[in-house]
């Protein structure tokens, strides 16, 4: 179209503002004189992007003559949908002009452009958008011509017959690939397994390798499958004008992420280099405070804040807390430590940690306690609630106390704060525990007779140290008997020798009762005796009982 039949008048300077404006009605065909909308409604109506055969042109962004930018798109859409569909070379070409720049397509107007379509957060300049926006509509030239060419649709529908063909082989391969592979891997994994199974004891399970390593090469089998077709998929979009855009943004997102993930571990190797040497350092503290607390644990050191059961626990807790701080100076060098995705993250498994793990918290507070408290010891006997055993292992959560009897009890930190603790070994000579155990007799029984038949028990019962020397306690005057309680110390420190010695004193006593004449079970009456359950004075030194030396 030419401009002069556009402007059949001479235009003069004073003419010159008519003209611009019929210059911009031509960037606005049908009706761009029509009745404008009020000027602080076109102030605000939003930017928009015009957009042709699926590609973008350029984004206008301010109101002409009272037309909103959307608007200008539109009318600028249907101008150039007609310009294409006439005949003609379609060259595309800019005019300067005094509000901007003018863009056509075989000498006639298709839109204008304008200072303020430029985005100056972005330095664009006038030049530099009118020449993208005309390199944009070269495309789009060039692929509506293609577009209308059989040959080249042919051609194109070809291409794709041949990459569909092409990806059905791959497919093919890759699956007999993944069989043979499978195969292969399984038998060198089943020959590995025999060689680690001394005696023929296994130390791995056949089932759970296999498993796991089919698992991971089906994930490897489906990442290729799904990179395969991306590609076949990006490869087809790019053959036809219209989609040739998705398939050049499907493949230029494929790699860009390659890209991005290449120079993310370039630029990261500087902070992944910082968090190693901040890992070195704290294993050479963590090495330095082993040392150190080894020898004090063995005597080799003697510290007098420190006691050698206690270096241990210690030096776990001066591990945590130096991982602890490890964790705190190598966070900001993390790869990804200040992206919002890795900040959520954290922030959700703080949480999690905060409302799942309070009684976890409780329970190490409570294993602290006990430690550092003494309240026990690894190796005492002790008597928790209705709980008895030997302490084999005192934990930071638990405490694992075995019986002797085939029971090992696992016993929550919070529950021995929470009761009585009696300990059976803190107040021994030396190694050993204490051993007592209870007996009821008679009131008709002396009760000297009756201590000297339980000493004598103590006596013959082996483990059970004559010095200290067995005591017997009376504890309580029932209705029907008296109480007593036999108090000894015996060597054994494990948990069943301990079961043993108390069986044997059990046998023991039973049998000196029997050898004496004493019944031990106690009395219990439903009205009065026939006769008062007295002791007559000549029986009070009834032997084993002796009278004092006096």
């Amino acid at each position: 179209m030419n401009l002069a039949l556009l402007f059949p008048w001479r235009c003069s300077a004073p003419g010159w503002a008519l003209r611009v404006a019929r210059l911009f009605a031509l960037s606005l065909p049908f009706g761009a004189f029509a009745a404008a909308p009020p000027a602080d409604a076109a102030a605000a109506s939003p930017e928009a992007t015009l957009v042709i055969f699926n590609r973008d042109i350029a984004t206008l962004r301010t109101s002409v003559l009272g037309i909103s930018a959307a608007d200008r798109v539109r009318r600028a859409k249907v101008r150039i949908d007609e310009q294409l569909a006439d005949g003609g070379a379609h060259a595309v070409s800019l005019k300067p002009i005094a509000q901007g720049v003018l863009v056509q397509i075989d000498a006639a107007a298709s839109f204008i452009l304008t200072p303020d379509d430029t985005d100056p957060s972005q330095q664009e300049t006038m030049d530099g958008v009118a020449r993208k926006a005309a390199a944009a509509l070269e495309e789009v030239v060039t692929a509506t011509r293609e577009a209308r060419d059989r040959r080249s649709i042919l051609r194109s529908g070809g291409w794709v017959a041949l990459a569909t063909l092409l990806l059905l082989v791959a497919l093919w391969v890759c699956g007999r690939a993944r069989s043979a592979v499978e195969r292969r891997a399984l038998r060198s994994i089943s020959a590995r397994v025999e060689r680690l199974s001394p005696g023929g004891k296994a130390m791995l399970r056949m089932e759970n390798v296999a498993a796991i390593v089919v698992r991971l090469m089906r994930i490897t089998y489906w990442a290729v499958l799904l990179l395969l077709m991306y590609e076949w998929l990006s490869f087809v979009l790019r053959q036809f004008p219209y989609s040739r855009v998705w398939g050049e943004r499907l493949n230029g997102f494929l790699l860009g992420a390659i890209e991005r993930m290449l120079l993310g571990i370039v630029d990261a190797i500087p902070d992944l280099f910082t968090v190693l040497l901040i890992v070195l350092l704290a294993r050479f503290a963590i090495g330095v405070l082993k040392g150190f607390f080894t020898r004090v644990r063995s005597g080799q050191i003697k510290v007098g804040w420190l006691e050698p059961d206690l270096a241990e626990p210690t030096r776990h807790l001066s591990s945590v807390a130096i991982w602890m701080f490890t964790l705190a100076m190598s966070y900001p060098y993390l790869p990804g430590s200040q992206t919002d995705a890795f900040k959520g993250v954290s922030v959700m498994v703080g949480l999690m940690i905060s409302v799942g793990a309070s009684s976890l918290v409780g329970q190490a507070a409570s294993g602290l306690i006990l430690i550092y408290s003494r309240v026990i010891r690894r190796g005492e006997y002790v008597r928790i609630a209705e709980h008895e055993g030997t302490v084999v292992d005192l934990g930071v959560f638990a405490t694992r106390v075995r019986t002797g009897l085939g029971e090992e009890l696992t016993l929550p930190n919070a529950l021995i704060l929470s009761n009585v603790t009696k300990n059976y070994s803190r107040a021994v000579k030396g190694p050993g525990f204490v051993l007592d155990t209870t007996v009821t007799i008679g009131y008709d029984t002396p009760w000297r007779q009756v201590e000297a038949m339980l000493v004598e028990a103590a006596q013959r019962t082996p483990g059970v140290l004559a010095d200290p020397k067995p005591k017997v306690f009376q504890i309580a005057l029932s209705d029907f008997y008296p109480e007593y309680r036999l108090v000894c110390q015996a060597i054994p420190s494990e948990p069943r020798p301990r079961a043993e010695v108390l069986t044997a004193l059990h046998a023991n006593i039973q049998d000196v009762f029997n050898t004496r004449g004493v019944q031990i079970m106690s009395p219990h009456y439903l009205g009065d005796p026939a006769q008062a359950k007295l002791v007559p004075v000549d029986q009070w030194f009834t032997p084993p009982a002796k009278p004092p030396a006096s």
